[in-house]
């Protein structure tokens, strides 16, 4: 990701954007369209704790997947008839060029035909095999270690790490998330979702309920 985003982003005001992803895809559908795919790839945020739960617990605005930045083209090509928009400060440029892409790490799925978005893929940074987390670089994963799947085999990241990426700027959607998935992670998930916390985000309030 560039430091700078290029010219010819517009923006978008909040109820449009509401508006606009009315009919985002259930993760199911998603799953469909890249089975049998190479790349690795997992649903992401609110939606990755609900299929941990089993349970869709709350309304999602949206449904968000992450990909490794490198093999975006493979997941791109699963949507022929599909426009895909970068998305970065507030700015959306559509139908992104490189420019527009490597300047973000965020990029919607648009159906042209009707202006809706359906599908938010982020396209995240790694060592070849090996998952960085782009709030810290430092934490380094291989795949098989962050991807989980449900019963009926849709990808999600796993729990403590979702929570991870929630603790930067809790919302009250991002407390009830916390709270309602701690009671159902085992010590190990705590442990690694404390130690995660004491390295990226040192001293978070979230961590005295970890050791309780």
């Amino acid at each position: 990701m560039t430091a700078s985003p290029p010219p010819g982003g517009v923006v978008f005001e909040t109820g449009e954007l509401e508006a606009r992803w009315a009919d985002a895809w259930h993760p199911r559908q998603v799953a469909e369209r890249l089975d049998g795919i190479g790349t690795p790839w997992y649903v992401a945020a609110g939606w990755a704790l609900d299929l941990f739960r089993g349970v869709r617990s709350r309304p999602h605005g949206d449904l968000e997947i992450a990909v490794p930045a490198a093999r975006f083209p493979e997941i791109r090509a699963r949507f022929p008839e599909f426009a895909f928009d970068a998305i970065g400060s507030g700015l959306v440029w559509p139908e992104a060029g490189a420019d527009a892409l490597a300047a973000t790490h965020q990029t919607w799925l648009r159906d042209p035909a009707t202006g809706r978005f359906l599908l938010d893929v982020f396209r995240e940074p790694h060592d070849g095999g090996t998952w960085v987390c782009r709030r810290d670089e430092r934490l380094r994963l291989p795949y098989e270690a962050i991807i989980e799947r449900t019963a009926d085999g849709v990808p999600y990241l796993v729990p403590e790490l979702v929570l991870l990426f929630k603790a930067k700027a809790v919302r009250p959607k991002d407390q009830a998330d916390f709270d309602g998935v701690l009671p159902l992670l085992s010590r190990a998930r705590r442990d690694a979702l404390g130690e995660w916390l004491q390295l990226v985000h040192p001293g978070h309030p979230w961590l005295a309920k970890l050791t309780g």
